[in-house]
């Protein structure tokens, strides 16, 4: 594999990791914006432009969008979360500059008023059917109650409210701030000549409108709450806990990573064996994310109501051996070989690889190659383990339940 990189003359960065021994190309453009860049005024935004970038530009209509991609064969889409909205296409190398093309005229959608109105209905309705699923349900709450105050705490879909208050021209001044040539990276991975990358990003990219958006990066302080939101059509109990752990520039990530495999994983972990395993809970994890400048040890528990208070102390006990103890290195070996595996299965594929490069663009500037982070797992021990747990030890800060309960007292 071979890195590029190279900034066109209006700030868009564009980087590859390219390879002749693959047979296929993916391409992703990575902005840098999400629901922690929203105000309460336009809640959901970034999710909502996300669908409607696939609604067409000046060139190109929705219908000619997704039959152009159904023509190519390419498996494409998008995403958003509370601090990348991305947009793929991965495809036959052959087929690198037509897909190319139509994704970075995406970039720069036409918005317009009759596309936002139909949209928006379906904007309302995923919010219904989300709220209908008590996992995300209890997701959101405990992100908005754990940060509070801080912008990570803002919901990706809006509310039913903010999205219906939404107006078409608050969209388009959005777009016009936040995607910007600063603000997003182009990457593309597999099968591809640089060169030929080079023309693509130059004839389809260089005249983008230039830019830096601001983006408030200091790291949450939570002071913890329990809530509980009563749920009578549900059967089971659904509890989601979270704790401070490292950002995502911080080199404790990969020993969080691996704590939170060896602590709880949904196979084979602490919280397997001691509430999966022998059926006191249908699940028991936790695992750590990392975000600009914060980063979360995030719990999830789903059981019957009537032993939730049990297995929330449990989960409490398991948390204070590992905080007291550290982990052994027969478990950090396990957990070490589960990482390495997912990160070469994942690099097999240039669509796998196409996230690692961007995400590692976007978050850190930085280039890693398979090889980086292979050697960064294997030189974790259990050193670091305890070194991490001083300053982020596993802990329940903030609870959230949905489910039957009234309360967790």
């Amino acid at each position: 594999m071979s890195f590029h990189k190279h900034y066109l003359d209006n700030g868009l960065p564009v980087i590859a990791e390219l390879s002749d021994d693959v047979h296929s190309s993916a391409v992703g453009f990575f902005v840098r914006t999400g629901s922690r860049d929203e105000s309460p005024e336009i809640a959901g935004v970034s999710h909502f432009l996300e669908h409607m970038v696939f609604k067409g530009t000046e060139k190109y209509s929705a219908d000619d969008v997704n039959r152009i991609f159904d023509e190519i064969g390419a498996k494409y889409n998008a995403s958003t979360s509370e601090e990348i909205t991305l947009f793929y296409a991965a495809v036959l190398p052959e087929y690198l500059p037509r897909a190319f093309e139509l994704l970075a005229s995406l970039m720069q959608p036409t918005l317009r008023s009759d596309d936002f109105d139909m949209e928006k209905q379906v904007i309302l309705e995923e919010i219904l059917m989300y709220e209908d699923m008590p996992t995300f349900s209890a997701y959101e709450k405990v992100m908005a109650s754990h940060f509070a105050d801080h912008p990570l705490g803002n919901s990706i879909l809006g509310s039913n409210q903010s999205i219906t208050d939404l107006t078409v021209d608050q969209m388009r001044a959005y777009h016009a701030s936040r995607y910007q040539t600063a603000n997003i990276t182009l990457a593309v991975t597999g099968r591809a000549n640089w060169a030929e990358v080079l023309r693509l990003a130059e004839r389809h990219c260089s005249n983008w409108p230039q830019g830096i958006p601001d983006r408030r990066t200091d790291e949450a302080h939570a002071v913890g709450q329990v809530e509980v939101f009563p749920r009578e059509g549900s059967l089971q109990q659904h509890v989601m806990q979270i704790a401070a752990a490292p950002a995502a520039a911080d080199d404790l990530r990969f020993a969080a990573d691996l704590l939170s495999v060896i602590v709880g994983d949904d196979a084979g972990s602490r919280l397997y064996w001691e509430f999966v395993d022998p059926g006191h809970a249908e699940a028991a994890e936790v695992g750590y994310n990392e975000y600009d400048g914060s980063g979360t040890w995030m719990t999830y528990l789903s059981c019957a109501p009537e032993e939730t208070l049990t297995n929330l102390g449990r989960i409490q006990s398991v948390y204070e051996r590992v905080n007291q103890e550290g982990v052994s290195e027969d478990e950090l070996e396990q957990a070490r070989n589960k990482a390495l595996s997912r990160i070469v299965l994942r690099s097999e594929r240039p669509m796998g690889r196409l996230s690692s490069l961007g995400s590692n663009w976007v978050y850190r500037n930085e280039y890693r190659s398979v090889t980086d982070d292979l050697n960064a797992y294997r030189a974790i021990t259990p050193d670091d383990i305890r070194r991490l747990l001083e300053r982020y030890p596993l802990a329940q800060t903030t609870t959230v339940a949905v489910g039957p309960l009234e309360s967790l007292v």
